[in-house]
This record gives C-alpha cells, structure tokens and sequence, in this order.
C-alpha cells in the first residue's frame, strides 16, 4: 500500500512539473535582451582548429554553456556580407528579400548598385554622402527585429552596429532605434538621417574619447610568442598582403598609429577593429539602458575585422589565428559585461557567420590542391567570341558575384537574339577546363545540375537584380582579384558551412550535427520571443534550441 502511495505522488509531482514547464513555455517569458554576433568570414572550423588556444569565457563558454548547430549551411549563392546579414535576420534568401549582392548591376541603366545607398538621406556625423547615405531601402522583407519592435507596439529598443555599413544597416531592419557604422575619413561612428538628424550625446562623446588610437597605440604583436602559432603558417608567405604601410606580412606591425593618422580605415585590417565594435556596442548598451526595460531589447553587432584580415592574408595565416585569440578575450570581457549588467540568466545570445572563406591561391598551390583563379581572362576571351559572332563584344556588361550581366539595352537596340546569346556564351563556358557549370539563370530549375548546388542558385537568383548566366567554377578557384590574401562567393563548405551556437536565456547544452541552414536562424529567434517570422521568411525553428 505504501509503494502504491509514493507511486501515486511521484506521478502527481511529475505530472505538477510538467505542467510547470508548459506553463513557463506558454506564458509568453522572453529575455530581457537578444545580443545576436556575427563573425565576418568565420568558418565553422575555426572553433576547433583554434580551441586550444582559447580561454575558458569567450569560444569556450559558448561550446560549454551554450547549444552548438555543426551542420549548418548557407542556402544560397552567392556568399557574401550583405546577403549573409540579411539572411540571418530574415530568414529568407536574394531571390526574397531582395539583397542579390554587396552591390550588383541596375539591368535598366547599367550602373552599379549599392545594397544600402541612398541618395534621398544624408550622413549624420560625417560629410561624405558616399559614407553616410544609407539605409534599408533596398531590403523587401522584414527582419527578426522588425518584428520584435511590431510585437512590442515598437516599445522594444533596436541597435545595429559594425564597421561596416551594410552589416548594421540590414540586421537592424526598417525601423530599429538606430544604427550606426565607422566613418573610415573620420575615424568616428556615424549614421544616417534616415534614423536621426543628429548624432546623440553619448555617440559623440564616444568619438571623442578617440578610442581607436588608444588600440593601435602599440601596433600588433601576437598575443602568444609566435613559435607557439602551429595551426598556422609561416610568418611570410607570398600571397599574403601587408596591413598598413607595412613591407612584408611578418610581425610586429608597429606603424599602425602612424598609419591611421592618414588612412583611418586600417584599423579595420587588425583584430583591433572588434574591440572598437565591442566598445561602441557596449556604450550603446549603457546609453539606451538596453535589458533594463519591459520590453526585450535587441543587440545587432557584426564583428568585421575578421572578413578584412581574413581577405588580405587568408585562412591559414599568424595574422586571422591571431585575430581569433584576440577576439575570443573579446567576447569573454563583453559576455562578462552582460552578466553583470543584464544578468546571466537575462539575455540571449547567438553567435554565427555571414560566410566563411577559401584558401588562398598561392595555400593551395604551395600545398598541391586544386586551385587558380576562373575569370582570368574570360570577360577578353567571351567578348572576342561574341564580336565575331554578333559583331558586337559589348554585349556583356560585365561579371559580378559569379554571375554575368548582359547589356539587355544593347540586346534591344540591335534586336539581337538574347537566347542565342545565352546560348553561345554557355557553351564557350562549359569548354572552361576552370568551369565546373555555367547556366541560364531562367532555366535553371530544369538544367542537369545536382542538388545542393541547383537549389542555392535558384535561391540566390533574384530576376530583378541578379545576372543572366551563373558560373559555378571549380573547387578552390579564386577571381583574380584575390591573387593574393583570399574571397568567398562559392557554394563550397569552405564558404558555406558556418558556426552556430545559442547560448543563455531559455538554452540547453549540447549539440547537433543535424542538417540546417543559416535561414532557420531568425525562425528560431522568433519562437524563442513569440514574436510572428518575418515577412519572407523560408527558415523553420531549430527544435532542438527552443526544446520542443
């Protein structure tokens, strides 16, 4: 009789428990703040091909405390910052949202297009209208933090911040509180009249403390002795570019202030650069009492100095392991920043890239993997092709994100046939010993392509902005703008495959190596607020992170 009794109260306890959880799961509870961190160009492997020499507050209590996603992919070509930023937010992808590429081609006038130019607003802090004549215009969705500011009646406080324009801008969505970037003729963060019509109080005291020549100060040493820098390689490679005024790529670089006194923008190039974010972050935190009101608050910081260092000097070099050493005693000063001034059990954190980043050329080479550079000489060679056949070799008006533009006004004017066109430069691209396919944007969804390269082109085709022909190279071919130091663009892991980890209210331990992608990112932020998906979003809630 006794058993039957304790049975009895342990299912009642049990059933109470459960009952507990769902009321907590349905009550609505949110975090007091979301801090979302996205490291430009950081690949997925750099958590592990680094660990060792991280410290135990920065990388080492995101994969300790935090749920760690290794499987997750970018769903789309091409793989750059704007798109990257705007896919993390959205949920969605160019072919959506709108944001085909850091910049791309207006088919009616052949120009060039800015992702976040505007010319209807004006710099706020500086006098370049080329720095600060931006805003969200251009995006057609809505972000995760647009709709966390309708959810609270816009009660809820929004801050994008990043070197970067494009990288506050986007995350930030169409009305947030404010966003601001680095002003590289000033050395200042500035914004835009189409957030404010001047700068606040603490943004100017900020730039006033002249942050940025205090971190350079004693220009860049390794943080360990360079002996112990065995995940990396040599101090002096060729194709590697100096920051700076700097000869060769060898620590120390010990002209940096001098340097920045006349080129503001080299501090973007040095680890230095996401301490600046950081910092301002930080003071942003402070001067909009972000996590101290009724309402969840949202932090969007890109952390950019990795994607600069990671372009000039590529994946394997002293100069981005030690960029990473630094930033990791970044991010456990700014983790234990948020613990005592929002709580640890307050705020919400995810961490994650925009894209990651190829081995450079010369690594490869050096290395014997496959590697060159695809374009090289393909724009001359197609339009000789194309004056011989058609008469005219301006029929292409250039290549761009991996994809050629053809000048559709010229098409029209001399009443040529775009088709055979298309046709004719396709078949010259698929001789291209360099090209693994090349295809009609239009008629991809039939051609011989497999999965999962068909589908994150179709993804990342937006008719309006994108090209006509899409050129998938081979693996670890470079443009040639990036003879030295490294890019990204591809739909190959070394781009693709990108680290996620959730870390702080509401988060468990562990990890998955389930298949995701990088849309699923703002879908599971929205569930873990109850807040509504933005407007199109295409991602799902990663069940295993919100625990239902």
């Amino acid at each position: 009789m006794f058993r039957k009794i304790q049975i009895f109260v342990l299912a009642v306890a049990t059933f109470g428990n459960v009952n507990a959880q769902k009321t907590k799961i349905n009550s609505g509870e949110r975090p007091k703040l979301v801090v979302g961190l996205v490291v430009d160009q950081m690949r997925w492997d750099y958590l592990y091909r680094f660990e060792k020499k991280f410290g135990k507050g920065g990388f080492q209590r995101l994969l300790g405390e935090g749920y760690s996603l290794n499987n997750v992919h970018i769903p789309y070509i091409p793989t750059v910052t704007a798109i990257g930023h705007t896919s993390i937010y959205t949920g969605s992808v160019p072919s959506i949202h709108g944001i085909a590429g850091n910049d791309w081609t207006d088919k009616e006038t052949g120009k060039n297009v800015y992702c976040t130019a505007d010319d209807s607003v004006n710099p706020v802090g500086s006098d370049s209208k080329k720095i600060g004549s931006h805003s969200p215009k251009n995006l057609w969705s809505t972000t995760v933090t647009d709709q966390l500011r309708i959810a609270s009646n816009f009660k809820s406080k929004v801050v994008g911040v990043s070197l970067k324009d494009r990288a506050s801008i986007l995350p930030a969505g169409h009305n947030p509180t404010g966003a601001f970037w680095f002003d590289d003729s000033s050395g200042n963060f500035i914004t835009s009249s189409y957030y404010m019509n001047e700068l606040p109080k603490w943004v100017n005291d900020f730039n006033g403390q002249k942050v940025p020549e205090k971190l350079l100060a004693n220009g860049w040493e390794t943080t360990l002795p360079i002996g112990e820098y065995t995940e990396s390689t040599a101090d002096n490679v060729e194709w590697e570019y100096p920051v700076g005024t700097a000869k060769d790529p060898v620590f120390p670089y010990k002209n940096l202030l001098t340097d920045y006194a006349t080129k503001k923008g080299v501090i973007r190039t040095t680890p230095f650069g996401n301490t600046l974010t950081l910092k301002f972050a930080e003071a942003a935190l402070d001067n909009y009492t972000l996590g101290k009101g009724t309402e969840t608050d949202f932090l969007a910081i890109n952390l950019a100095s990795t994607d600069y260092v990671g372009h000039s000097y590529g994946p394997n070099s002293i100069e981005v392991e030690d960029t990473y050493i630094r930033l990791d005693k970044d991010l456990a000063a700014f983790f234990k920043m948020l613990d005592e001034k929002v709580g640890k059990d307050n705020y919400l954190v995810f961490l994650s890239a925009d894209h990651g980043g190829a081995n450079a050329e010369g690594f490869l080479r050096t290395n014997k993997i496959l590697g060159g550079f695809y374009d090289d000489g393909m724009e001359k060679n197609l339009g000789a092709e194309l004056e011989k056949k058609y008469a005219n070799s301006k029929v292409i008006l250039g290549i761009d994100n991996y994809q050629i533009y053809l000048n559709q006004s010229l098409i029209k004017e001399k009443k040529l046939d775009e088709d055979d066109i298309k046709t004719t430069i396709i078949n010259s691209l698929n001789k291209d010993p360099r090209v693994l396919y090349a295809v009609d944007l239009k008629k991809i969804g039939s051609s011989a392509i497999p999965e999962p390269i068909k589908t994150r082109a179709i993804n990342g085709y937006n008719w309006q902005r994108s090209g006509d022909i899409q050129i998938v190279s081979h693996d670890g071919m470079l443009p040639t703008y990036a003879k030295k130091g490294t890019t990204h663009s591809v739909w190959n892991s070394y781009d693709s495959h990108i680290p996620l980890i959730f870390m702080g209210w509401g988060i468990k331990h562990g990890e998955s190596n389930k298949d995701y992608n990088m849309t699923d990112i703002a879908p599971t932020v929205s569930a873990l607020l109850h807040i509504e998906f933005p407007s199109g979003n295409i991602g799902n809630p990663i069940t295993e992170v919100i625990g239902r």
